[in-house]
């Protein structure tokens, strides 16, 4: 069995969450890479605060995470019209990571 440590996690998930902000080439232009690094510690941190264990399966901590990821985008100027596509992007890259640590 592949046992993950939370301090890899939690690089893992900033690392995967810093790539699905920087998919949008006009966040990063304007944001600049310190900035959105913050956002994804942030992410990260907000994440690791809220998730359960069945996080993936109850939609209403699903949009509480939504939430909270738009949040954050919007503390830190994250374009508005680029905002759906990396909620989306930021969700689904947090089940992934947390689906490899719990198997």
């Amino acid at each position: 069995m592949f046992v993950v440590s939370p301090a890899t996690a939690s690089q893992g998930l900033i690392r995967l969450l810093y790539e699905a902000l920087e998919v949008n080439d006009s966040s990063v232009k304007i944001l600049g890479d310190e900035v959105l690094r913050k956002i994804a510690h942030e992410l990260v941190e907000q994440i690791r605060k809220n998730v359960t264990i069945d996080w993936t399966v109850k939609e209403s901590v699903k949009a509480k995470i939504r939430v909270m990821v738009k949040r954050i985008l919007t503390k830190y100027n994250y374009p508005p019209d680029k905002q759906p596509n990396a909620v989306v992007t930021i969700l689904e890259q947090a089940e992934i990571l947390c689906a490899e640590i719990s198997s």
